[in-house]
């Protein structure tokens, strides 16, 4: 398995991978969101692992160019979950970035605490009161 950095060429293969998970994903692969995703992937910190030519899973995160990076998403394909994809996804940041405190933002706690990651606060929505 190769674990690399996002190059552009990967959208098609991450917005499919991202399809497969379900409207909990929509916003990223609705016709209307796939160019501002697009650009999002190549804008932030992003890994992808691939078996072969196969897209296993991908991370992407943001630096808030101070003391820590944020996990946003980190995506395995349920064909290769077990395999260890997000871990090496998650190496990948750390490694890269040694100085920083990495963090994630996730709806799927049990995988975290698998992980034996300290949970710390919790995540907030800040309502757009534009869109109201």
């Amino acid at each position: 398995m190769q674990v690399r950095k996002y190059k552009k060429e990967d959208a098609d293969n991450v917005i499919k991978i991202v399809e497969l998970e379900g409207d909990e994903w929509k916003a990223y692969y609705a016709p209307e969101n796939v160019e501002r995703f697009k650009r999002a992937l190549g804008k932030s910190i992003t890994y992808v692992a691939y078996e072969g030519e196969e897209l296993c899973g991908y991370s992407r995160s943001v630096d808030d160019n101070a003391c820590e990076i944020i996990v946003c998403d980190l995506l395995v394909t349920p064909k290769h979950r077990g395999k260890n994809v997000g871990s090496r996804l998650m190496e990948c940041i750390c490694s890269d970035y040694p100085e920083k405190e990495v963090y994630v933002m996730s709806d799927v706690d049990e995988y975290y605490e698998k992980q034996e990651y300290k949970k710390i606060g919790s995540v907030y929505e800040v309502p757009n009161r534009k869109k109201r």
